[in-house]
């Protein structure tokens, strides 16, 4: 259709010029001379030529565009416009902040009433300063072989190096050869080479020298040296005509002999385009297509041959095959104006009229890739049309003109209009027409032309009759229902006629096409090729046309099509192994169909094309080397990775290989040399085969394996030195060099070194710290580390210099951040700029657009650039994405962060300031890192307490509200087995109590915030000090002690027999007296609890909160301590009414957590757990009881020292002072123990156990309990005032102590099985936090509810014996003796087992020690009753 449209067009052009008397004749119009790209130095003038030739009355008229925005120079003394066109500027200006003449300009030529036309672009670029990334070293060169000194500049200044010799101008040669870099190549060196050498960089605007580096030459020794590259060949593209330079220089004797490969073909030397200089390096001059492709050099000795390669791109820059041609019209034709072009890559091609960019819409369209159709021309379509094409290697214009020909005066007279038009057949894309011959035709063999326009819009096309009187045509392309103006006019031999009335026709709606292709199906025969086949449609609604096959890449998204003839088609060029979509259109006359479903094929694979990506190598110790890498990039993979191939060599030696999972990206080579160099490369693998491999990369094991089993020292020195924006550092490794050290890792913020951390290679000395805010205080910290971790920091503080600092340095100056020069004409910013905070890491950012019609929705080919910035000082990197929505949604970010949101919109070439900014906070989320920087110090004086510091973690995540610190003796025992410590606030130190002398202990450290806790800190491990001073033991022995000790050696020796018979009565009158006095108290006080003890029967499965009051917490007024043998009245609580708070009540019995109790084997080193806890005071300092290996007995404490204060019942609050507790069963129940009676197949439920919670001390420190001194906190019941006690004694010199009440409920008989104490343990240096149970009595089907518990310490292991008496008792034991024995009447018999291990140390027999004690403590407590009595 569009040949015969150009056919008619001719011969109605033709027609049309007999017609007329005069035609417009084409104006020529070209450039002369068009802008080159430009390298302009600052300083000096440049110039952009630009000329333009024309048979105009008036010459054109030059304009320059920038960036594509129009140049305004009228008032711009530094750039002005040449008579001739050029653009010339007096000086160049660029600048790190300012660089206005930098960019990409066009020439815009413009003849006034005829058009315009625009030049090719043409890039000025602007020579940066002279840098040196590298200058030449001292060298030596032996006799005969080859060197390089290197030299290496900004990329754009590599043309204007040149060297000296001893400060004289080199002359190159083919010996003596520049590479690209800029490095000089000296090769079959001889004496005469030797001096000293530089390179120079002049002729931009400032020179600049290198250091002077001296090449020493030497003679060949004969000794066989290693052959290696001096410098290998790197891949690099070039365009046709130019030339290229492979650098390829090797070292080694024998001599090495150079060669090259092209491809798998020897590459010969040819007629001086294609020579080896220096040596080896191959120059290819004049290079066309047929040179690109994969070059090698080999070089080869007698002993090794190694090669390198390069891959050479030779790009073509774009050429006409076929240019647009000038064209004359009539309005309401459609014209194609054709442009063929070639190049490589691939150009792009676009259209310009008169300077302005055609935006493809209904009327213009690209059709066949690169021309350009006009529909329905009108009048204002006159001017001249460019076919720009461009690629990476260059860009290209040419021109035509169209000319729109009026009608012109016609010769006699012409047709009147058609009659009687109408619309005989409507379809949905074609509409026939037909009317009758005008009225008055005035001729007989009259043509007719149809004009039609789419209802809406004023640009008309026509249609025209095939010959002439025929009175019916069929408008074809036409869109379903939609309406449409038809109007025809009659030509005769003198013109054109008048026009018939407007005719208004709307299309049918889309029914009558084909229905989808059944059986679509689709098969992959190769890696790059699919075969698809279908049927034809069941309702065709005619015959079937054609076939469009449509096809979509699944990783990309693009949908593509095909017109196809038959009913299959073999598609090629897909990529590998990727999914395709695929779906089939049938089109009959009335136009395409319905689509068939999407039919998905994969391709299949093929070996992989790329190599993996990163692959790292660590050396690990002196035999072996860890090997790492990334799979290769998904294009390049070409099917699933089975596994991966691992090629290694010792030096030269011929290479092994070993391979691993395909999902394993590392691998560890073990069995190695010491000392040695190895060399591995590393290549995938899928079913097809394996694929190309990585470049060999070497490493040399250790020598020697240095010590890894503990983190490096600190470093033996730091030192800064603060600039404008950043600061250097510097430092020196630790002074013991003995210690593994993988890296350092520095640290820095503003008033605190944790915001930024960077890890640098153990083998760096130094590093800048960039992006710092001026005249602000920096806090640098430096650890070394290695694989168990990071050592002991040193730290530095630094204040960087004011912005207006005199002696800044320029470097500083010249690369402050770039500002950009806004466009000459921006667009507007987009409004109302909106961040909505979705999560922790996730913010959406929300905006409108003013120049957006009322709907907001963009038609065109502009974007949005979305940047963000945290308000960290510290951290003011910014971030920026492209969208073409009018939302983002910016994710990674980090928790509880502030951040900054701006946008801005680009348009072409146009671009919008920055909008105004948005804010937002990130939510919190538990901490993501754990605290810093654990330390534990002995505190002074104190060898049994310890101080904890530490830092806040790197990633806090949120506002921190309390620490825990874990602690035990086994760094492997798993969570709930450590003793835990709560911190409340952001306290940074804690003191923990009462450790066991000379024992290991290990901490960890996990930071809390409202979001919950963060991971624990790597442990730390401490031992506590061997002894205490001789002050403490001192204090803690008393003078009773050594009076005690006096009396067992008088005992021991045979003495005082009277004394003994003495203390045997006074034991026996004392005991009578404290059973009677016993039963007196618990007799008055069994009536003031009956109704306590109804009400608690009543609450069923301890649903029922528990309260107590201040008549529920009485302490006893005596108590008995067997460490310190003298009587003591208690005062009572200083407070009336103590805090009892609320507290959850357990269902069951396994929620009651009673102290451990069992027989350990070393009864001297045996402490008994106990556990108690108040409100965090401010040194928050804890106490640790020691651990009996005894069952417990009721302690009463005697203390010689003032009254202390009764510590009263309270619950133990959580890190945040609500009323949540560490109520977590799987913890606390690994250290319950039950009461078993021998023999029986039920557990007896013991009774009246009091339970004890502690109220807060008056003093700054916790209470202390230590084994010899200072008094045990008393014990009160939880709903009544403590019971006497009862001890038992039994045959083997056991016993065991219980508590006995009426008035308490018994616990379910439903008791989990026994778990006791280790029996091996040793005194167990571990605090416990256990909760004293509630005691039992009588009633067994209620469930007794016990108060909350934090975990404690576990222990395992088998019971040292069946009768473990569930109790909970406070107090401390000090050496093991045999307790006085106090009877009490009520107590139920519990029978007793186990015995008491011998003392180790006495030579006594067991029995007559423990007579001889239980004597000497009867005795010595009359006495202390009666010197203590008021």
């Amino acid at each position: 259709r569009v040949i015969a449209s150009i056919s008619h067009l001719s011969s109605t052009l033709c027609c049309s010029i007999t017609a007329t008397s005069a035609v417009q004749p084409f104006s020529p119009f070209w450039f002369t001379v068009e802008p080159q790209d430009t390298l302009a130095i600052r300083g000096n003038s440049a110039f952009l030529n630009c000329s333009a030739h024309s048979d105009a009355a008036t010459p054109a008229h030059i304009e320059w565009k920038k960036d594509g925005t129009f140049m305004s120079l009228v008032s711009d003394e530094r750039r002005k416009i040449l008579p001739d066109g050029t653009l010339f500027f007096s000086h160049v200006v660029h600048s790190k902040h300012n660089k206005p003449d930098e960019g990409t300009y066009q020439c815009v030529a413009t003849i006034e009433n005829l058009g315009s036309i625009s030049s090719r672009t043409a890039r000025l670029s602007v020579a940066g300063m002279p840098r040196f990334a590298n200058q030449p070293l001292p060298a030596t060169a032996r006799l005969g072989d080859s060197q390089v000194m290197a030299c290496e500049v900004n990329s754009d200044l590599v043309a204007f190096i040149r060297w000296e010799k001893d400060r004289q101008p080199l002359e190159l040669s083919t010996r003596l050869i520049q590479l690209p870099s800029g490095a000089l190549v000296i090769s079959n060196a001889s004496e005469t080479d030797a001096g000293t050498y530089r390179c120079l960089v002049e002729n931009v605007g400032s020179s600049k020298l290198s250091d002077e580096a001296e090449l020493q030459t030497v003679p060949e020794t004969g000794e066989e040296r290693k052959l290696e590259f001096l410098v290998q060949p790197v891949s690099v593209t070039k365009t046709t005509d130019a030339s290229v330079l492979l650098p390829c220089v090797a070292t080694g004797y024998p001599a090495p002999r150079i060669s090259w490969m092209f491809g798998d073909k020897l590459l010969e030397e040819s007629d001086g385009r294609v020579e080896v200089l220096g040596g080896g390096s191959l120059q290819i001059s004049n290079l066309t297509e047929a040179d690109a492709g994969l070059y090698t050099c080999v070089a080869d000795n007698s002993n090794t041959t190694i090669e390198a390669q390069a891959q050479l791109t030779v790009q073509v820059s774009p050429q006409f095959v076929k240019r647009p041609a000038n064209i004359y019209a009539h309005e309401s034709m459609d014209i194609i104006f054709e442009c063929d072009v070639s190049g490589s890559p691939a150009p792009t091609v676009k259209w310009v009229k008169n300077g302005d960019a055609v935006i493809p819409s209904d009327y213009f369209k690209i059709i066949e890739d690169h021309n350009l159709q006009i529909l329905g021309l009108v009048k204002s379509d006159e001017g001249f049309y460019q076919c720009l094409a461009e690629n990476d290697a260059g860009n290209i214009q040419s021109s035509a003109q169209l000319i729109i020909l009026d009608p012109g005066s016609p010769a006699g007279p012409t047709s009147s209009a058609p009659r009687d038009v109408v619309a005989s057949l409507v379809s949905t894309r074609f509409i026939k027409l037909t009317w009758r011959q005008p009225a008055e035709p005035h001729g007989d063999e009259l043509t007719y032309s149809i004009f039609y326009s789419q209802e809406g819009t004023s640009r008309e096309r026509v249609v025209n009759t095939s010959r002439p009187g025929e009175m019916q045509v069929t408008i074809q392309n036409l869109m379903p229902d939609t309406k449409y103006r038809f109007r025809v006019v009659a030509h005769n031999s003198n013109g054109q006629g008048e026009s018939s009335a407007a005719l208004k026709v709307a299309t049918q709606a889309e029914v009558q096409v084909p229905g989808p292709a059944p059986n679509l199906q689709g098969v992959s025969n190769t890696p790059t090729s699919v075969s698809l086949s279908w049927d034809k449609p069941l309702t065709g609604n005619g015959e079937i046309l054609s076939y469009k096959l449509y096809y979509t890449d699944k990783s990309v998204g693009k949908e593509q099509d095909i017109d196809v003839d038959g009913q299959s088609y073999s598609m090629a060029g897909l990529k590998k192994n990727t999914e395709y979509s695929f779906r089939v259109v049938a089109n009959n006359r009335h136009g395409p169909g319905v689509s068939t479903e999407d039919v998905v094929v994969r391709t299949l694979s093929d070996v992989p094309s790329a190599p993996p990506q990163n692959l790292t190598i660590e050396v690990h110790n002196s035999k072996s080397i860890m090997l790492r890498w990334q799979p290769p990039p998904l294009s390049g993979q070409n099917g699933k990775i089975t596994g991966y191939k691992i090629r290694y060599r010792k030096g030269s030696r011929r290479s092994e290989s070993e391979t691993t999972e395909g999902t394993q990206l590392y691998k560890l080579m073990d069995g190695l040399e010491h000392g040695t160099e190895y060399s591995f490369r590393v290549s995938a693998m899928t079913v097809n085969g394996t694929g190309p491999a990585t470049e060999w990369m070497t490493a040399e094991t250790f020598e020697s394996d240095l010590d890894e089993s503990r983190v490096p020292d600190q470093p033996s020195s730091l030192h800064v030195r603060p600039l404008v924006n950043s600061i250097v550092v510097s430092w020196t490794p630790p002074e013991n060099q003995d210690i593994m050290v993988r890296g350092y890792a520095i640290g820095y913020g503003i008033g605190s070194p944790h915001a930024q951390t960077i890890k640098v290679d153990y083998k760096q000395r130094y590093f800048t710290i960039e992006n710092l805010d001026p005249s602000s205080h920096y806090v640098i910290t430096l650890k070394a580390f290695n694989n168990v971790g990071e050592g002991i920091p040193v730290y530095e503080s630094a204040v960087t210099r004011a912005q207006s600092d005199p002696d800044v340095d320029l470097y500083d100056l010249l690369h402050a951040p770039y500002t950009p020069v806004p466009d000459p004409l921006p667009m507007m910013p987009p409004v109302g700029v909106q961040a909505s905070v979705l999560s922790h890491d996730t913010i959406k950012v929300t905006w409108a657009d003013n120049s957006l019609p009322k709907s907001q929705k963009v038609t065109d080919n502009r974007y949005y650039t979305v940047r963000w910035k945290t308000n960290i000082p510290a951290n003011t990197k910014v971030k920026m994405v492209n969208t073409t929505n009018l939302s983002y949604t910016v994710p990674d970010l980090k928790p509880n962060t502030l951040y900054e949101f701006s946008v801005m919109v680009t348009k072409g070439r146009r671009v919008s300031t920055w909008s105004m900014t948005a804010q937002g906070t990130t939510f919190e989320t538990t901490p993501s890192s754990a605290p810093k920087d654990v330390t534990v110090v002995s505190k002074e004086n104190k060898p049994r307490t310890i101080i904890v510091n530490w830092q806040p973690p790197s990633e806090a995540n949120g506002k921190i509200t309390g620490y825990i610190i874990y602690y035990s003796t086994d760094v492997n025992a798993v969570v709930h087995d450590w003793v835990i410590e709560p911190v409340v606030g952001n306290r940074l130190t804690h003191q923990i109590q009462e450790l066991t002398l000379d024992t290991t202990y290990y901490f960890k450290i996990q930071a809390r915030n409202s979001k919950g806790m963060g991971p624990m800190s790597e442990p730390v491990q401490f031992r506590t000090p061997k002894t205490e001073s001789s002050d403490k033991m001192a204090n803690d022995q008393g003078k009773l002690a050594l009076h005690t000790l006096s009396l067992l050696d008088r005992i021991k020796d045979g003495e005082n027999h009277i004394l003994v018979i003495v203390i045997i009565i006074s034991v026996g009158a004392f005991t009578i007296i404290v059973v009677v006095v016993g039963a007196f108290l618990c007799t008055r006080r069994t009536t003031s609890h009956q109704k306590k003890k109804r009400a608690a029967s009543k609450s069923s499965n301890g649903s029922h909160k528990y309260k107590g009051n201040s008549k529920d917490l009485k302490p006893p007024d005596l108590w008995i301590h067997h460490e310190r043998l003298e009587l003591k009245p208690m005062d009572k609580s200083p407070d009336p009414n103590p805090v009892m708070t609320e507290t959850p009540i357990p269902r069951t019995s396994q929620d009651i957590t009673p102290a451990d109790s069992g027989l350990e084997s070393n009864p001297h080193l045996q402490q008994r757990r106990n556990s108690y806890r108040g409100h965090e005071s401010e040194d928050s300092m804890s106490t640790l009881a020691g651990r009996r290996g005894m069952r417990p007995k009721m302690m009463m404490p005697f203390d010689a020292q003032p009254p202390q204060p009764v510590i009263s019942a309270h619950p133990i609050h959580s890190l945040d002072n609500h009323h949540h507790y560490y109520h977590m069963g799987s913890l606390s129940s690994a250290t319950r123990s039950y009461l078993y009676h021998q023999g029986s197949g039920y557990p007896r439920p013991h009774t009246c156990t009091p339970i004890s919670h502690l109220d807060r001390v008056d003093s700054t420190e916790s209470v202390r309990n230590t084994p010899s001194s200072e008094p045990a906190p008393p014990a009160t019941a939880s709903s009544q005032a403590s019971c006497p006690s009862e001890i038992l004694a039994d045959p083997e010199g056991s016993y065991h102590g219980s508590t006995t009440t009426e008035e308490e409920p018994s616990y379910s008989s439903n008791l989990p099985p026994l778990r006791s104490a280790h029996p091996h343990a040793h005194a167990h240096p571990l605090k416990s936090f256990a909760v004293p149970a509630i005691p039992a009595s009588s009633h067994p089907s209620y469930e007794s509810p016990a108060l909350p518990s934090t975990p404690l310490l576990a222990q395992t292991g088998p019971p040292t014996h069946p009768h473990v008496v569930k109790t909970a008792s406070i107090g401390t034991l000090g050496r093991t003796r045999t307790p006085m024995v106090v009877t009490v009447p009520n107590a139920p018999d519990v029978p007793e087992t186990s015995k008491m291990l011998e003392d180790v140390d006495s030579s006594y027999e067991p029995d007559e020690l423990t007579e001889e004690m239980a004597h000497l403590e009867g005795l010595m407590k009359d006495l202390n009753a009666i010197t203590t009595a008021p």
